[in-house]
């Protein structure tokens, strides 16, 4: 458990890092605030594909791959519009 949530805050923390200068290329001098809200999103993401995880996959039972595959895929939707009007305020 400790090292999955290690290497969750390290791939949020780079994700961070990536989107503010590559994707939003932002600019905003309020770092701390800015990744604070980042890291939000990509916690909620979490429990989104946890809870997604688990109604396809326990209660729908779907193969676990393609469940792993369709959170994945609203997940990384999430993420990005949660980001764009959200964190980087692109809006």
């Amino acid at each position: 458990f400790l090292s999955n949530s290690i290497g969750f805050m390290l791939a949020a923390t780079s994700n961070y890092v990536l989107n503010r200068i590559w994707t939003f290329e932002s600019e905003n001098p309020d770092v701390g605030l800015e990744y604070l809200s980042f890291f939000l999103v990509s916690v909620i993401g979490l429990g989104l594909n946890n809870l997604f995880l688990y109604l396809l996959h326990e209660k729908g039972k779907i193969n676990f791959y393609i469940s792993k595959a369709i959170a994945t895929a609203f997940v990384t939707l999430w993420n990005f519009v949660a980001n764009y009007f959200f964190t980087f305020n692109k809006c």
